[in-house]
């Protein structure tokens, strides 16, 4: 009678146990994956990285690119949804930067400050706001796995804006750095002549993982199986069905990947792994004491030469083609 009173006992504190971390599971799932949930402000506290102190530099950079002339523009996704990008022309030129940025950010958020090196350098803008973030349309966020499909569908609405002999520059940072990473193993039109990776990571398990462990000192499990089976039932998609690290190993497009050594969101070994894992011409640099998505702002001057050469090696390409 009292074994099985024992036995009943530890059942009922495992279902417990089992309830409690379904729900926590649960609630993890939502404040991550949907929309209106996930905060910048969270986002940006977790990620440590400390923005106050590059408020001058930011707002120049805004001023400067809200002076050019601007339009918004509309893209159906291949799931229907309505996607959102600033189109900022400059001219005839046939180059245009795609730009990607972070998780719960916008285009016209995050991607102000590099706005400014491309301009200088006679580039056409499209500041993209990817699903579930900005003026695009969605509930859950895509984390690189569906935004991949997104930027092809964009890199085609600038071959069809621009005329087929535009040369196309993709860049992303954090979020958007897996997604160009991610575009990478799709077949590409061959106008996409170089992608820029900032803090880019290899997949949403593989992240997730790394915050619970070192932020929340929680195990994966139950949170990153549960959460796995919801994405793919509401999603669409599996948290680690696309790998960044995976997907370059089929990359044509030469890849210059940038990272901070002292980022403690997306772990620099991540750039690594998916570095040695390119095969595609690439290029690597890591800016010393940059935390997460600062290197630009920690080292402008090493972050726009490692640009420049970058550059210079696709149009030295290009022309011997």
């Amino acid at each position: 009678m009292k074994k099985r009173k024992l036995a009943a006992l530890g059942l009922g504190a495992a279902a417990a146990a089992t309830a409690a971390g379904i729900g926590e599971s649960v609630y993890f799932y939502g404040r991550t994956m949907k929309r209106g949930k996930a905060k910048t402000e969270r986002t940006v506290k977790m990620a440590g990285t400390d923005w106050s102190q590059y408020s001058e530099f930011i707002a120049e950079r805004k001023e400067k690119l809200l002076q050019q002339p601007r339009e918004d523009v509309y893209l159906e996704a291949k799931d229907g949804l309505k996607l959102h990008a600033t189109y900022f022309p400059q001219g005839e030129a046939k180059k245009v930067a795609l730009c990607f940025h972070g998780y719960t950010g916008e285009g016209m958020q995050d991607c102000l400050a590099i706005s400014g090196y491309f301009l200088r350098r006679g580039y056409s803008l499209l500041l993209v706001d990817e699903r579930a973030h900005g003026q695009s349309e969605g509930e859950y966020i895509g984390f690189g796995c569906l935004d991949r499909e997104d930027a092809l569908g964009w890199i085609h609405w600038i071959i069809e804006r621009c005329g087929e002999d535009v040369e196309i520059l993709m860049h992303g940072t954090s979020m958007g750095g897996s997604t160009v990473l991610m575009a990478s193993g799709l077949a590409l039109p061959p106008q996409v002549k170089g992608i820029i990776s900032d803090c880019g990571f290899t997949s949403p398990k593989e992240v997730f993982t790394h915050v619970l462990h070192s932020m929340y000192h929680l195990p994966a499990f139950p949170v990153i199986p549960v959460a796995d089976a919801m994405n793919r039932k509401l999603a669409g998609y599996g948290m680690d069905e696309c790998n960044a690290a995976r997907e370059v190993r089929k990359a044509t497009v030469p890849i210059l990947m940038i990272h901070g050594d002292a980022d403690t969101f997306v772990p620099v070994s991540m750039c690594d792994e998916i570095y040695e894992n390119i095969a595609s011409p690439k290029q690597k640099l890591i800016i010393e004491g940059a935390a997460h998505a600062e290197s630009y702002y920690k080292d402008t001057e090493r972050y726009e030469q490692a640009m420049d050469q970058f550059i210079a090696g696709l149009e030295e390409k290009g022309g011997k083609e």
